[in-house]
């Protein structure tokens, strides 16, 4: 299987991965906050959106 570079969208919407920096940048804007911000929210809270919304004060979803 190979990756589609394309893609605008994560394929799982309920975790965010950090290690793909596309997909930093798409949290990023879809919550109006930095790529730094998400690392920090994921490292204190873990990888599930919900959290990482209810963290960064975002409604999820």
């Amino acid at each position: 299987m190979t990756d589609n570079l394309n893609r605008r969208e994560p394929e799982d919407k309920f975790k965010i991965n950090v290690h793909e920096d596309w997909e930093l940048d798409y949290w990023a804007r879809k919550f109006g906050v930095t790529k730094e911000q998400i690392k920090d929210a994921v490292r204190r809270v873990g990888v599930q959106t919900k959290d990482v919304a209810k963290h960064l004060g975002k409604t999820w979803p």
